[in-house]
């Protein structure tokens, strides 16, 4: 996956005060440069901490580098601001308000048939 993103110029490299794009699978990174790639909805941030000596599994691989991204918001969070919030009685009526003017505005004698 990493190779794929490294061809399509997806993931970025920050070297001390250089930035660049790995240009090949096979480009070195060192400890302290910073790598930026998406990954899913939002933007990874990580940082190399140590080079890894052989490959391993995931939970020795984690301890190599520090992730450096934002927190993601909670899911709650992002639905409540999907939706925007209005003061009440403004905007359009909900189902409710909008039977409530009905019935108010109902002649007395109820519905007049023809």
């Amino acid at each position: 996956m990493a190779a794929k993103f490294v061809e399509t110029g997806k993931i970025r490299v920050k070297t001390g005060q250089e930035r660049a794009k790995l240009s090949k699978p096979s480009q070195l990174v060192r400890v302290g440069d910073i790598l930026t790639f998406p990954y899913g909805d939002h933007i990874k941030i990580i940082k190399v901490c140590q080079p890894g000596k052989r490959r391993g599994p995931a939970p020795e691989a984690r301890l190599l580098f520090e992730d450096l991204s934002p927190p993601r918001p909670t899911q709650i969070e992002s639905a409540n601001n999907d939706s925007p919030s209005r003061a009440k009685g403004e905007g359009r009526p909900t189902k409710k308000d909008r039977r409530a003017l009905d019935k108010w505005q109902e002649p007395e004698g109820g519905t007049e048939e023809t």
